[in-house]
């Protein structure tokens, strides 16, 4: 047996073997052995790895190395081809000018866009209108957000000697506001009591009965700082008065509602496409719940654009300027305009646990007098108001902050106060499929909520009203029912809200529906009653209203436009706990007073809507008669009353007949030819 040494291979392979060769023996270098042997000792000594198979030895080092050769030849500099050399030169030129082509690209699609619009204005403005209204807007809000990025010291500045000044002069301007505005406030109700009638007092009247009711309840009446208070209550009528009282801006809040009902009317295709064509068979679940699942998702795609963002703190700034609130709850407040009650606060996470025990029971009551923009489209798909939602949404945040601060006045230095630093949480989503793929599914959740809490809770009504039946049954009064108690109890609160006497029984039903149940079932029962109004018919059977007055319905929509209720409560306990563990016993311990406070400020809300709602601007006349002389408070001095009867008899006259018939009543013929006091040709 020999020692035989081969090597081959360019891979860098050397295997020794002992081998019985009869044929022939090769000769061995001892020097060329002791070579060998060096290189396997210091290929151990470097750890290089072996593998003994068959007595083989292979060494992985040479590969390496050779690889490594391969590698470096590989990255010798070669020849650019022509295409190539100029790629990377217009890629250079690309990084070193990107900002300038960016404004170019930017610059090129605004000129298109505004090229667009004109050419749409000129062809039928009437028809570009709402175009040319949110393009206004939108070079409106850019250029102040560059202006104020930009220049915000300067414009600081220049402001400071009038800000120094009102300080200066600040006790004595106080109190001239505040006759001014109590001057104003009673010259308003004379000229407008004169024009509309007495129903507008009682709402005056609710107004300020809530507002001594929270004062006097209050944690510290001592400590109640009365700027909030005023300025929210201040910016409710001001809001109020545009959108209810002026055309322009009932016409635009109208509009605003056709428009997101129409919107929403788009999810009817995915819902008719999953369920099939008869899918309004079952109404609530394949029509009104795909809505939620729809908004979510558009929600959700406008929060990972910065939209909405942007929105709550436009919205959050204009609120801290009026109402001297601190950045976190003016921002809450503003954020649950539009998403829920446990989303609002998410905006913020990063201060919950900073904020102060009123700022905490503000966050809370935020959440508790507004409601989220995916059960909006659920209400509006019932038939409720669309321009009524939207106009309780919007009114309801600062009215929150106003009864937030009464019944829960600072007494703590908030830890938050610079609006500048407040950064708002963005969405998670790295693209828009992405958002709104997660907003379809966060609404799972949301949807399978309101679905087993309706079921629940209506199950449980109907055991409540046949055990309350049974009891009733046993004094003779077998009509005694859960909406009956709650009627009882919320009617005084209805009727200091403005609404007719004859309505204000119904109202606190529904109220007490909302309170110890949810809005859903308040919402589905106001939607019936709309309903029946719409077709018409005896407004009573067997002694019972089957619809109640407009004015009625607009208050109740607003009254019941919010969160406030009792499973609420543990949903909110729930929600802050987990994103403020810190603040868990705060929590717990104002949750309840929040709700409180909520449940005010949507009927201070809804005493605000009874102040200004005018039934000219969206009632017909012969829906405005009817409800008129079916009404035992209608006033008999009102102006639009008095112009609905001249335009029946004028009608009349021009159609020589003596009783048309239609939409008008007999009691409107009847009721009018006493006001107006006609020949007998016309009242017989």
């Amino acid at each position: 047996m020999e020692l035989k040494e081969i090597t081959h291979d360019r891979s860098g392979v050397h295997n020794l073997a002992f081998q019985n060769d009869s044929k022939g023996v090769v000769v061995i270098n001892p020097k060329g052995l002791e070579d060998n042997s060096q290189r396997i000792k210091n290929s151990q000594n470097k750890k290089t790895v072996h593998t003994n198979q068959e007595d083989e030895y292979v060494n992985i080092e040479s590969d390496l190395h050779e690889n490594k050769c391969d590698s470096v030849d590989d990255e010798q500099p070669r020849l650019k081809g022509y295409f190539e050399k100029k790629y990377d030169k217009a890629c250079e030129f690309c990084k070193k000018h990107k900002t300038r082509i960016r404004y170019v690209m930017y610059g090129i699609l605004i000129t298109a866009y505004l090229a667009v619009v004109i050419a749409a204005c000129s062809l039928n403005f009437q028809r570009a209108l709402p175009l040319f209204i949110i393009t206004v807007l939108a070079i409106f809000f850019t250029c102040w957000d560059f202006l104020i990025a930009k220049y915000e010291d300067k414009i600081a500045a220049f402001f400071s000697p009038g800000e120094r000044y009102l300080e200066k002069q600040c006790f004595w301007l106080k109190w001239v506001l505040c006759a001014a505005l109590i001057i104003t406030i009673i010259c308003w109700l004379i000229f407008d009591t004169a024009k509309q009638g007495s129903r507008q007092l009682i709402s005056f009247g609710g107004l300020v009965m809530y507002v001594l009711l929270m004062f006097i309840f209050s944690k510290y009446p001592s400590r109640v700082a009365w700027r909030p208070v005023f300025s929210g209550i201040g910016m409710q009528f001001i809001l109020g008065l545009f959108i209810l009282r002026t055309k322009v801006g009932f016409d635009v809040f109208n509009w605003l509602g056709i428009q997101i009902q129409t919107f929403l009317e788009y999810s009817d295709t995915g819902a008719k496409f999953v369920f099939g064509e008869k899918y309004t068979d079952h109404f609530f679940a394949f029509k009104v719940l795909p809505v939620v699942v729809f908004f979510s998702t558009v929600m959700s795609m406008l929060y990972h654009i910065g939209f909405m963002q942007w929105l709550v703190g436009k919205v959050g700034w204009i609120m801290q300027i009026f109402m001297g609130t601190t950045p976190v709850e003016s921002l809450v407040a503003a954020g649950n305009i539009f998403v829920g009650q446990t989303e609002s606060p998410l905006l913020v996470r990063p201060y919950l646990s900073h904020i102060t025990k009123s700022e905490l029971h503000a966050v809370m009551t935020a959440g508790f007098s507004t409601i989220a923009g995916s059960v909006l489209g659920a209400y509006i798909s019932f038939g409720v108001s669309a321009s009524h939602l939207l106009t309780a949404s919007v009114m309801s945040a600062p009215a929150s902050l106003a009864t937030s601060k009464l019944f829960w006045p600072e007494t703590e230095k908030p830890k938050v106060t610079l609006s500048s630093g407040l950064q708002m949480a963005k969405g998670e989503s790295n693209n828009l499929l992405e958002a709104a793929s997660q907003g379809a599914s966060a609404s799972i959740l949301l949807v399978a909520n309101i679905t087993v809490n309706l079921i629940s809770f209506l199950a449980l009504l109907s055991f409540l009203d046949s055990a309350l039946s049974w009891v009733g049954n046993l004094f003779d009064y077998p009509q005694l029912n859960f909406e009956n108690i709650c009627a009882y109890v919320f009617m005084p609160f209805s009727f200091m809200m403005g609404v007719d006497w004859e309505d204000s029984f119904i109202v606190g039903g529904l109220l007490g529906y909302k309170t110890f149940f949810n809005e859903f079932v308040a919402y589905e029962r106001l939607s019936k009653l709309i309903h029946n109004r719409e077709k018409g018919g005896s407004m009573y059977i067997n002694g019972v209203k089957q619809y109640m007055s407009v004015r009625s319905e607009v208050i109740a929509t607003y009254a019941l436009c919010g969160f406030a209720n009792f499973g609420s409560l543990g949903l909110v306990i729930g929600g802050l706990t987990s994103i403020a563990p810190s603040k868990k016993k705060e929590i717990a311990g104002g949750a309840f007073r929040a709700m409180i406070a909520g449940t005010v400020a949507c009927f201070m809300t809804a005493c605000v809507a009874g102040m200004l709602t005018v039934p000219g601007l969206e009632d017909p006349c012969h829906i405005l008669l009817g409800n008129a002389f079916n009404s035992t408070d209608f006033p008999a001095n009102s102006t639009e009353l008095v112009e609905c009867c001249l335009q029946l008899f004028t009608s009349v006259n021009h159609s020589q007949e003596i009783f048309t018939g239609g939409n008008n009543s007999l009691s409107s013929w009847k009721g009018c030819c006493q006001i107006l006091d006609q020949p007998a040709f016309h009242c017989t």
